[in-house]
């Protein structure tokens, strides 16, 4: 592997108004290694990225690129030096109504020495090229509207590799991915970095990290907290680093399940699955986890009528309940935080208190007249609650972090009463320090209603639930209360290895 330096950042200051972000942060990335950024959310990782990628101008300090100055006005001037990004928020990556054979080819079109006349059997050819290096296995003449979350991700990825950088840099890239497909990434990533690429790689998730880092740095408020390199990484010092003090795991207090507040009887949520059955408790925390793609969201918008079940039934509160819409749910008191808050969660140009009352605001009214004095005190309740990282309830969306951003997702959810609260990977994206204050708030907030997370990462659900439920092929194959769980048979439910336990 080749060591010499590729890309250097030296002094890097930004500051938006009063608040500085960023404080002198000095990086450097050899070619042929993967280094890991680690920094809990506002710690200025998302500001960096942006600089580095033409996106913001820096206030301060310099940046080299193979020993040249480095300076880009624009996301397409990166690009064209070698600098390509994929972005944590997958719509950033992909256009999503084009389709998959333009999305791979967009920036060879808009690019220099781009031909006028557009020729669709040469965009095609082309991006059939991308997709089979990449082993992409997507019809290129879908929309990007119409694939999944991992399928999109895998096209922003494939299109970034198009440009065959000499800087990749892959913001919480695994996010949306199956196992599978991660394995898939990790393996292009091996193939970059025996050709020399300097590999950025931003995540949270200590199994990429273990997998891939060949150092790890640690940003927290502003500056570079820690570098950790040689043979033995010092994982938990990274983390340590990170977050400014010396963090331990503590044990659920597992509470049993009381009165019933939902149930699902013989529950067909796909077809060709298996019917399932479900129980939740007044004040337990459920968890569901399983692989990407085993049917956790399909059951999420089912419990929240966003989607309609094959056959069953549900009861809540020992009524029957089957919504025809996701109003209807909210109605009667089933909220959803949703997985992708990009698209199914924040209004970006309203601000902190009206994204967190926008699905009550007839409970808010009077006359249709809002109350925004009380709308501002629920959101300020919200932030002291959270720990939501802002200047007031009055800044946009947009300006907040993502980690901050899922708080206020969380917040607005928590900010009324429910009697069954669904969330789904409600820890995407954020960071460990994040992650626990939003668990600990479900956790103490609990009584009074039922709450089910779905979760892909098992250390999430051991840090939150009371039971664990494994999900496989759209229904349920395992539970498990969550204290002395065995482990090797968890993690064979979750393979589909195990008769279904119901």
């Amino acid at each position: 592997m080749l060591e010499e330096q590729v890309f250097r950042v030296e002094g890097l200051r930004k500051s938006f108004g009063s608040i500085q972000v960023l404080g002198g942060v000095d990086l450097n990335l050899r070619r042929g290694a993967v280094t890991v950024l680690m920094g809990a959310n506002g710690a200025g990782k998302s500001t960096l990225v942006r600089i580095v990628s033409g996106v913001y101008p820096r206030d301060s300090g310099t940046m080299t690129l193979g020993g040249e100055t480095y300076a880009p006005a624009t996301p397409a001037e990166a690009i064209r030096a070698g600098v390509v990004t994929v972005h944590q928020n997958i719509n950033d990556g992909v256009v999503a109504d084009l389709d998959v054979a333009t999305n791979l080819t967009l920036d060879r079109l808009n690019g220099r020495g781009a031909s006028f006349f557009f020729n669709p059997r040469k965009i095609r050819r082309e991006a059939q090229g991308v997709a089979e290096r990449m082993g992409l296995k997507i019809d290129l003449r879908a929309k990007i509207s119409d694939l999944t979350l991992a399928d999109r991700q895998m096209v922003a990825i494939a299109r970034a590799m198009a440009h065959a950088p000499k800087v990749l840099i892959l913001d919480e890239p695994t996010s949306s991915l199956s196992s599978a497909e991660a394995d898939q990434l990790f393996e292009l990533l091996d193939s970059l970095r025996l050709r020399g690429v300097a590999i950025l790689y931003i995540s949270h998730r200590m199994s990429d990290i273990r997998r891939l880092a060949d150092s790890i740095v640690s940003l927290r408020d502003g500056r570079i907290a820690g570098v950790f390199e040689g043979p033995e990484l010092d994982y938990e010092g990274a983390v340590n680093a990170m977050l400014g003090q010396k963090i331990s795991l503590s044990d659920v207090t597992v509470r049993e399940a009381t009165a019933p507040v939902f149930e699902a009887q013989n529950l067909v949520i796909s077809h060709g699955a298996r019917p399932l059955s479900l129980r939740l408790g007044d004040g337990e925390v459920v968890a569901v986890t399983g692989l990407v793609g085993v049917g956790k969201t399909a059951l999420a918008e089912t419990l929240f009528g966003a989607r309609q079940p094959l056959s069953g039934a549900m009861l809540l509160e020992g009524r029957a309940y089957r919504p025809q819409s996701p109003r209807v749910a909210i109605d009667q008191g089933v909220f959803l935080v949703a997985k992708d808050r990009g698209d199914s969660g924040i209004v970006a140009d309203f601000n902190l208190y009206e994204n967190i009352s926008l699905p009550f605001m007839k409970r808010l009214s009077h006359f249709g007249v809002c109350h925004r004095g009380t709308e501002r005190a629920q959101a300020q309740s919200q932030i002291a609650a959270l720990g939501i990282v802002c200047r007031s309830e009055r800044d946009e969306m947009h300006t907040l972090s993502g980690g901050n951003q899922q708080k206020v997702m969380v917040g607005r959810w928590l900010s009324q009463a429910s009697r069954l609260l669904v969330l789904d990977e409600p820890f995407q994206g954020v960071d460990i320090s994040a992650r626990r204050d939003i668990a600990a708030k479900l956790r103490a907030s609990a009584p009074g209603r039922a709450t089910i997370v779905f979760l892909t990462e098992l250390d999430e659900a051991f840090e939150i639930a009371d039971r664990i439920l494994v999900m496989s092929e759209h229904t349920l194959v395992g539970e498990h209360r969550n204290a002395n769980i065995n482990v090797d048979r968890l993690l064979a439910e979750i393979a589909g290895q195990h008769e279904m336990v119901h």
